[in-house]
């Protein structure tokens, strides 16, 4: 369903003696805020992004080297087309670029046959006439790879999905809204902000800034920044491990396709070796640690170490050999996973896109497509009804 709606008609007054004013300001500029400062730089808006750490860094929830993209989006066949236009302009910006951003490797999608990862995943398919083969879990333990699963278990095996280099997709969107003229601040912490229907004001503590227009990408900092929809917005820690595999070759590009398993141990995920000398993979909602940033542990510990160790020993024997890389990152989960891509419900020049909920990389470009549409344009033509914060009322 598209959505096409202005919802508000303001003349900006920009005329603040000596404070530097832009079209939009981006607070935030991780994976989704380096997204949406290119495309609003791109349509020839003057943008200024302002992160508080470095660009990219290790506190939020885009690092750790990878991310998956895949095609058979068992949260919800809605998003569907979000990913298919994201794999259009992941690829577009690796031109622009100049260097490799996408690995396609497959994707498998594997548990019991009525788990909610597997009927999500054939459901996808179904919906959009995605290119797909099921297996049984006999026919996935007998593929290439690492795979050791229960012969009754079902997988559902998609040629087009893959990893994205999350660092280098960061820079790679920061440089180009550099090259749009965008200016991005680093090291720099927001303090205040305010809006109304002149525009937005925004303190740090290096300076004052003015615009239009306001969008909001903090991540796990969103909830502090807008307090009207922080009930939304639960920052949660999360811990992915990288093992070195005993046999190699069943972990490479070639042989081992990006993962989601649904089985009674949880919903884990993970990625052929890339940079670090081991597979990497992760629990989704590993703990259910939840809190503020702040609050959070960074160092992982032992008994996340082991609750990954279990899963691999238990589905991947071959990739249990010792620990090469521990790290922890930051969901920030909304009440249903799903994310939010609205207008804040007091300042309608102010654009959130938040809660991403563990699974939100992969749409960047997308993401951030749709932010700079309802930044410049007041609505998007993409099907974003679902991540309206009506669904909360």
């Amino acid at each position: 369903m598209a959505v096409a709606r202005i919802r508000y008609t303001f003349i900006p007054d920009r005329r603040l003696s000596g404070v530097d004013t832009y079209d939009t300001i981006v607070l935030g500029v991780g994976g989704m805020g380096s997204a949406a400062a290119y495309h609003l730089a791109a349509r020839d808006q003057d943008v200024l992004g302002i992160e508080r750490y470095d660009i990219p860094h290790t506190r939020g929830s885009s690092h750790g080297i990878t991310r998956i993209i895949r095609k058979p989006l068992f949260e919800d066949s809605g998003y569907v087309p979000l990913v298919q236009r994201s794999l259009d302009l992941w690829t577009d910006l690796e031109e622009s670029y100049g260097r490799q951003l996408f690995y396609r490797t497959g994707s498998i999608d594997f548990g019991p046959p009525d788990s909610e990862v597997v009927r999500g995943s054939e459901r996808s398919c179904a919906v959009h006439d995605l290119d797909h083969t099921i297996l049984t879990g006999e026919e996935l333990t007998a593929r290439p790879g690492a795979h050791d699963v229960p012969d009754d278990y079902r997988a559902v095996y998609q040629p087009d999905g893959g990893f994205l280099h999350s660092d280098q997709c960061i820079v790679a969107h920061v440089e180009g809204a550099h090259d749009h003229g965008a200016i991005i601040r680093a090291r720099e912490a927001v303090t205040d902000w305010t809006a109304d229907e002149s525009g937005v004001q925004v303190t740090t503590d290096r300076g004052e800034y003015a615009a239009d227009t306001l969008v909001v990408t903090a991540g796990a900092w969103t909830g502090r920044l807008c307090p009207t929809v922080a009930e939304y917005l639960a920052p949660e820690r999360n811990v992915l491990g990288w093992f070195q595999p005993t046999d190699p070759a069943q972990f490479d590009r070639e042989n081992f396709p990006v993962f989601v398993a649904d089985v009674p141990e949880g919903n884990f995920y993970g990625f052929p070796t890339f940079e670090v000398p081991g597979f990497k993979f992760g629990k989704h909602h590993h703990r259910g640690e939840t809190g503020t940033p702040e609050e959070l542990a960074r160092e992982p510990t032992r008994d996340d170490e082991a609750i990954l160790r279990s899963f691999a020993d238990r589905y991947m024997p071959a990739g249990t050999g010792p620990t090469m890389q521990l790290s922890t990152c930051m969901y920030t989960n909304t009440p249903d996973r799903d994310f939010i891509l609205d207008f804040h419900p007091e300042h309608p020049n102010v654009v959130l896109g938040a809660g991403f909920s563990g699974h939100g990389f992969k749409f960047a470009p997308a993401v951030g497509e749709v932010l700079a549409d309802l930044a410049v344009a007041g609505g998007t033509d993409h099907p974003t009804g679902m991540f309206e914060l009506s669904r909360f009322a």
